[in-house]
């Protein structure tokens, strides 16, 4: 099974796509996880993203298809069911190059997920998971920006996606485990 999960920034997407993974095997392709670990790592690459990271944009589409192309490439030998692509695309350019990436692999997508929460419930969650996680990317006015950008540029794939694809769209509001649930019901039969 692969999918491709939306939300805007705060729905919960990392923390459910660990739970997709964990029970479907998938690879969890995390754009912003794997450039957050790159930044932490100080590498080449994380020091070349930080700042375009930390003001809220988005880090070249040329960068994030070679970062997937090679996390799917050393996963071959892992006896994965797929993959779950969680933070790209977030355009419709983005969306074209995944679809050439995926047509050359030979990999279909299954499902787009859709997890749906209002904007107060994703400034409180952000404000939150800055507490705990201390990201430097969690702060109201980057959220802000953030949501600008989802709403501008992620959103309109739901209808990109829509006419090839079965989009599943799933309420994120709730305790994880009852979100969960709900994804899972959407998931049945894949």
């Amino acid at each position: 099974m692969n999918i491709i999960l939306f939300g805007p920034p705060g729905a919960g997407k990392g923390t459910q796509a660990k739970m997709l993974c964990e029970k479907y095997n998938l690879l969890h392709l995390s754009t912003g996880e794997i450039l957050r670990n790159e930044i932490k790592q100080n590498t080449e690459l994380g020091k070349s993203v930080k700042e375009v990271i930390e003001s809220g944009k988005l880090v070249s589409d040329e960068i994030i298809i070679k970062i997937l192309n090679l996390a799917m490439d050393n996963s071959r030998q892992d006896n994965l069911s797929g993959y779950l692509f969680d933070g790209f695309p977030r355009n419709i350019d983005q969306a074209n190059l995944l679809s050439s990436l995926l047509e050359s692999l030979k990999i279909k997508i299954d499902c787009i997920l859709l997890i749906e929460v209002d904007e107060p419930i994703l400034l409180e969650r952000i404000l939150s998971r800055k507490m705990v996680e201390d990201r430097s990317d969690d702060n109201k006015e980057i959220l802000a920006s953030r949501i600008q950008v989802y709403s501008q540029e992620t959103e309109p794939l739901i209808e990109y996606f829509s006419a090839n694809h079965v989009v599943k769209k799933v309420d994120g509001v709730g305790e994880i485990h009852e979100v969960n649930q709900r994804i899972n019901n959407a998931l049945e039969g894949f």
